[in-house]
């Protein structure tokens, strides 16, 4: 895979966190299935729409009866019991301990509150470039929070590369013009068709990244990413 729009190296990364830097599987799952149950909707059809999206926008389509943003209270109360035990994504904390500072930043739909808490736990450090849901007006899959990270970074987006695990994230980086490593921890290499390359993990793809970046070392320590063919497949929740 080759960085950037004209195939040189690659000058900033731009992660999504959720299910990228954070392992927040077990955890999602349980919020949005024990909200699904409290509302009485079917909870495997939720799960699946809340992919890279803020839980607003969940509920807007899941139960459009319903207020987003009395619900959104609701979820961060489900969230709140679940104690911020979000661990760091293996391969996290030495892949972002090789990256130079300035060279990266967090684009995520989740809100600032969280995220920081929760990698304060996990001990990840935090980029000075952040990018949530609420700093955009339109959500993934539309391009707006990587354009904006890359504005604030002051590198061209042809010039990013953006790490996603979910279909909206990979084409809200493609669509902002951006290089795509797509993570198949959630869905296959066919559901992430923007993505340029596909890893089945952080740890994975690591070395490959701090390659295109021109920094040396084998990052998270992991092999070089798998194409199209590569990647496990596992459910995988998003933002709350």
């Amino acid at each position: 895979m080759t960085g950037g729009e004209d195939g040189g190296a690659v000058d900033a990364v731009l992660f999504d966190v959720d299910g990228v830097l954070l392992d927040s599987l077990p955890a999602y799952r349980r919020i949005w299935e024990a909200w699904a149950r409290l509302r009485g909707l079917d909870a495997e059809h939720v799960w699946h729409r809340t992919f890279g999206r803020r839980p607003e926008d969940t509920v807007r389509e899941v139960a459009p009866a319903l207020d987003p943003a009395a619900e959104r209270r609701v979820l961060n109360g489900l969230m709140h019991r679940e104690g911020d035990a979000f661990p760091a994504a293996d391969g996290a904390a030495e892949l972002l301990a090789a990256l130079r500072p300035g060279s990266w930043a967090l684009v995520t739909s989740g809100s600032r509150g969280p995220v920081h808490r929760r990698f304060a736990l996990a001990g990840l450090p935090l980029p000075r470039v952040q990018v949530y849901g609420e700093d955009v007006r339109e959500a993934k899959p539309h391009p707006g929070a990587y354009l904006l990270a890359a504005r604030r970074l002051g590198v061209d987006p042809r010039r990013c590369l953006v790490v996603e695990d979910a279909p909206a994230g990979v084409a809200a980086g493609a669509a902002a013009g951006c290089t795509v490593i797509g993570l198949t921890l959630s869905h296959p290499p066919a559901a992430l068709p923007g993505a340029a390359r596909c890893a089945p993990s952080l740890r994975a793809a690591g070395a490959e990244l701090l390659e295109l970046l021109g920094l040396p070392g084998e990052g998270a320590g992991g092999g070089r990413g798998r194409g199209a063919g590569g990647g496990a497949v596992a459910g995988q929740p998003r933002s709350v």
